[in-house]
C-alpha cells in the first residue's frame, strides 16, 4: 500500500467518522463566519435561514482533505452537503433544494430540522 493511499484511507476514515457523528454536515471552504468562497457562503445562508444546526469542516486547513472529500463523494466541487451520513449535493443542487422546499421537507424528514 502505498503512502498515499494510506494518507487517503485517513482521510476518508475521517470524513466517514463525521458524517456519521453529525446529523448534518456541510464540507465547506472557510468556516461559516468567514466562509472562502462564495458557494460555501450561498449554501451556509441556507441552512442558517431554514434554521438548522450543522456542523462545518474547513476543507482549505487540509489539502489531504479538500482532495478527499471529492473522492469520498465522487462529487467534483466543494461545498459538500451530508445529511444522516448522505451526500445530498453542492452548491447548484441546494440551491435548487432550497427554491423548491425539497430541502426543508428533507431536512424535517430526515428529524433534523422542526417541523
Amino acid at each position: 500500500m502505498s503512502e498515499t493511499q494510506t494518507a487517503q484511507d485517513k482521510v476518508h476514515a475521517f470524513i466517514e467518522k463525521t458524517v456519521t457523528e453529525n446529523p448534518v454536515v456541510l464540507f465547506m471552504k472557510g468556516i461559516p463566519d468567514q466562509p472562502g468562497c462564495g458557494f460555501s457562503a450561498v449554501v451556509v445562508q441556507i441552512l442558517d435561514h431554514i434554521g438548522v444546526d450543522f456542523a462545518a469542516v474547513n476543507v482549505l486547513q487540509n489539502d489531504d482533505l479538500r482532495q478527499g472529500i471529492k473522492s469520498y463523494s465522487d462529487w467534483p466541487t466543494i461545498p459538500q452537503l451530508y445529511v444522516k451520513g448522505e451526500f445530498v449535493g453542492g452548491c447548484d443542487i441546494i440551491r435548487e433544494m432550497f427554491q423548491s422546499g425539497e430541502l426543508k421537507t428533507l431536512l424535517a424528514d430526515q428529524g433534523v430540522l422542526a417541523a
